[in-house]
């Protein structure tokens, strides 16, 4: 899987990973060719899946629990592909072992899990992170760029819309719309993404104000939730996080001062995704500041795994740390938060003792009323 390498280059980072499922496969293929990586077994507790994802990786460390894996593969790096549910003592079980780790979405079920993970954590590793990949395609970049730099003057407004689809069938999983087992709604499991991008494009967070309802799937959990988010520079946001939605889309825009910068699509994007429209006597400095590099990486997988490789080469720490997954986090325990509780919420209310900060909902969704 791993490309060669010279004499004096670092040998590849052995990867694993937990769970066969499909979001597994979509790790494999991305990690198929890129340079430092070699993926060196897996883990699942159904064998037919398990047995199906070595024959078509190529892989013989084939292991009905982590800590077989963990043992015998002796990997660098464990990728987390299991349900939400899961994350946590599996993190926990990976770090004790000394391999770093890389979570998909949510990386645990609340705030209190993600700070017991960081108690395990080391500056040199092991280290835990999330897959948070939009922020890794090329226009992302450039906008936090073009907006650092001033062309775009301040940020005002910001749309963050994720109007999704999914059926009762898909809920009627025996694990899915149920607190316990995948923390949260699409406030959770779906919108969180494109949350991601818009907290890493516009910083930290410091009122929420927000409503969640279970509007017509039959589930424990919201299958809608709409949010008006205070940032520290100032700008507002309105975040709507549905499966409701047969017409499908990501959505996100931002209007600065001297222009709006807007991308749709519906699982990642592509810098023709994207569209800019300068303010009326801004039109050169923007449209040749959206002209520079970089340019031509799509969000994925892909781009993110390999950033991940290059920091461990470098010995740096990974994108997407486990203080980066938090204030992701803490957006949608804010969310939960306001829905549940009523009235304004800001970070101070959701430490240790909080309502939201051991379970997203509080224990207290108040569907009844």
């Amino acid at each position: 899987m791993a490309e060669s390498f010279g004499k004096d280059a670092a040998p590849p980072v052995r990867i694993a990973i937990a769970g066969t499922g499909n979001i597994a496969g979509v790790h494999a293929a991305a990690l198929r060719g890129l340079p430092g990586a070699e993926l060196a077994g897996a883990a699942d507790i159904d064998r037919a899946a398990l047995a199906a994802f070595g024959a078509e990786h190529g892989l013989t460390e084939l292991h009905t629990g982590l800590a077989g894996l963990l043992a015998s593969a002796q990997p660098g790096l464990v990728h987390l592909c299991t349900p939400p549910a899961l994350h946590f003592e599996q993190a926990a079980q990976c770090l004790a072992a000394g391999a770093s780790v890389l979570a998909e979405k949510p990386p645990t079920l609340s705030l209190r899990e993600l700070d017991l993970l960081a108690d395990q954590t080391r500056p040199g590793g092991p280290w835990f992170a999330t897959v948070f990949q939009h922020r890794f395609g090329s226009a992302a970049a450039r906008l936090r760029a073009v907006a650092a730099s001033g062309v775009l003057g301040r940020p005002l407004l910001a749309i963050c819309h994720t109007t999704w689809f999914r059926d009762q069938a898909y809920f009627d999983v025996p694990w899915r719309g149920r607190w316990q087992t995948e923390g949260g709604g699409p406030t959770m499991g779906h919108g969180i993404h494109q949350m991601d991008l818009l907290r890493y494009l516009l910083g930290d967070w410091v009122e929420i104000s927000a409503i969640a309802r279970r509007q017509a799937r039959r589930t424990e959990t919201e299958d809608l939730s709409m949010a008006h988010v205070i940032f520290a520079s100032g700008a507002a946001a309105s975040i709507v996080n549905s499966v409701l939605s047969p017409r499908q889309e990501s959505y996100l825009r931002f209007d600065f001062e001297h222009g709006t910068v807007e991308v749709s699509h519906l699982y990642g994007y592509r810098d023709e995704d994207w569209r800019v429209t300068p303010a009326r006597g801004h039109q050169a400095p923007v449209l040749a500041a959206w002209q520079r590099p970089p340019a031509g990486t799509p969000s994925g997988h892909r781009a993110q795994f390999a950033a991940v490789l290059a920091a461990l080469r470098e010995g740096a720490a990974p994108p997407v740390t486990l203080p980066d997954s938090r204030g992701t986090m803490s957006l949608v325990a804010g969310i939960y938060a306001s829905a549940f509780g009523g009235g304004v919420v800001r970070p101070a209310d959701l430490g240790p003792g909080s309502p939201c900060y051991d379970r997203m909902d509080g224990q207290a969704p108040g569907w009844e009323q």
